[in-house]
């Protein structure tokens, strides 16, 4: 039996408590007045740490009628001046009046943006871990469902990573309830009026969408979403662990199988809409038909990379004795596999728009390429380029260390991909990577560790009554021993 050894757990404890801080401090630091909020960006217009949120002013100037007298006798000058006098001066009142009301509203905008800054920072980190825990429960599903033989043995892997499933679900309940309660801004779609044909703030597009943009129809949803996750979660993990010493000729095994077979139809239900609800709900404008699957591919290239690295680091304390390099290069070949799937994704959906020159579609990445050109440059490399250049190779997906440079570089492009979808919908261009971003991390790792770690010190490593377990045990890919030096094609 695998111990959690108490220098892991000190560790996840210390990222937990140092994350929260963290995270208690962005909130704090976060503008509770218009007032504050304009000294935060005259800050940083000082420093130069604005990213392209200056505000235009109002140039009265530009608004003058210059009406020049055609008239040379002097009474008429004088009468043309006068009147020229009186339309600049109802100018200058008229075009005063709308710079102050365009300075208010700009403001209010801004300041709703910097309020959300600390809550966007944990959602971003949030869901990232909350949608690997999901994909590694519906990978391990997968496996279920496919009875693949190869991997038996990373079982109990992938059911203690989706342990960590738990704490970040009842962290998303409160963001739910948060967003409700409208102590966020997240969605701008939930903001007073915007159903009201009355009211100042009502958008008829998303008006023609409440049909299912609606704040019951919403909450339910993604409560229905967790219950139905942690709802299988429990289950599986309880009954796989029955696998062990049950002795009832299978049943066991084929009731964990036809659960799994249900799971992942409502699986395939309840990630597209999440990822409508969760992730397309930031930009209510916008739609695209196949953004189900695009969250799907990140998370899952992301839930693949994380039990990788679980497995490399438990198989190396000695725990997972029957995992052999050939486990490690099925792993890395689906990181490959899904990289590439991913990159797919992201064309298709980026040049049809692009090709189609919709305003409603094209918005979305305008903004993200004028206002976020560096970090969506970046993950486009991250999350092809370098996995494809890295793991092409068959030799080098069975070589641990390797393994683990490329699935840094892969989370690392995978979150940006998240940070991506969220930020610009909900802090425009007051966007940075400081203490908010680095703290939601921090706080959700150590819960990970934790969460995963114990979970996995509670059960036998081996699923010992897994029919296909032998089969596992002497998996080979093809016969590393005997391989060829520099040769990646002996099966």
């Amino acid at each position: 039996m695998y111990q959690f050894s108490g220098k892991l757990k000190t560790f996840s404890l210390a990222l937990i408590i140092l994350g929260a801080l963290g995270i208690a401090y962005s909130f704090y630091s976060a503008p509770k007045t218009v007032e504050q909020a304009k000294e935060i960006i005259a800050s940083q217009a000082a420093h130069g740490d604005s990213h392209g949120s200056s505000h235009a002013e109002v140039k009265v100037d530009e608004h003058k009628l210059d009406v020049e007298p055609h008239a040379h006798d002097e009474k008429g000058n004088h009468e043309t001046k006068e009147a020229h006098h009186e339309t600049k001066k109802e100018t200058h009142v008229s075009a005063d009046a709308h710079g102050e009301h365009h300075d208010a509203a700009h403001d209010l905008h801004v300041f709703h943006q910097l309020q959300n800054k600390p809550w966007a920072s944990l959602y971003v980190a949030l869901f990232f871990f909350l949608g690997i825990s999901l994909l590694v429960l519906a990978f391990y599903a997968i496996q279920r469902v496919a009875q693949a033989g190869w991997s038996v043995v990373l079982f109990r892997v992938m059911e203690a990573i989706t342990a960590n499933l738990v704490p970040t679900s009842v962290v998303m309940l409160f963001v739910i309830i948060a967003s409700v309660m409208h102590w966020n801004h997240l969605f701008p779609w939930m903001a007073e009026g915007i159903f009201d044909p009355n009211h100042a703030n009502y958008d008829p597009i998303i008006a023609g969408k409440s049909w299912w943009m609606n704040v019951p129809g919403w909450a339910i949803r993604s409560i229905v979403y967790l219950a139905i996750w942690n709802t299988y979660r429990w289950f599986i993990r309880r009954n796989s662990i029955k696998e062990d010493t049950a002795n009832d000729g299978g049943k066991t095994y084929k009731l964990n199988y036809n659960v799994s077979v249900g799971f992942l139809f409502l699986f395939m239900l309840t990630e597209s809409m999440m990822s409508w609800d969760w992730i397309m709900g930031l930009d209510p404008h916008w739609f695209s038909t196949l953004f189900g699957w695009y969250v799907l591919a990140s998370l899952l290239v992301s839930a693949l990379t994380v039990i990788a690295f679980v497995t490399i680091y438990l198989r190396s304390k000695g725990a997972l004795l029957a995992v052999n390099d050939s486990h490690i290069h099925d792993l890395a070949k689906f990181m490959f596999g899904f990289s590439v799937f991913w990159t797919y994704l992201w064309f298709a959906q980026f040049m049809l728009i692009w090709y189609a020159d919709i305003p409603e579609e094209t918005t979305y990445f305008v903004a993200r390429f004028n206002e976020y050109k560096l970090p969506f440059l970046a993950m486009v490399a991250m999350n092809f380029a370098f996995p494809i250049l890295l793991l092409i190779n068959s030799d080098f997906k069975s070589i641990p260390w390797f393994v683990v440079i490329g699935g840094l570089v892969i989370l690392g492009g995978h979150y940006i991909d998240v940070f991506v979808m969220i930020m610009p919908a909900t802090v425009g261009a007051q966007w940075s990577f400081g203490i908010a971003e680095i703290s939601g991390l921090l706080f959700f790792l150590g819960i990970f560790i934790y969460a995963t770690f114990s979970s996995f010190a509670k059960a036998n490593p081996i699923p010992k009554g897994n029919p296909f377990l032998e089969e596992s045990e002497h998996f080979h890919y093809y016969n590393i021993e005997h391989r060829g030096e520099g040769s990646s094609d002996h099966h």
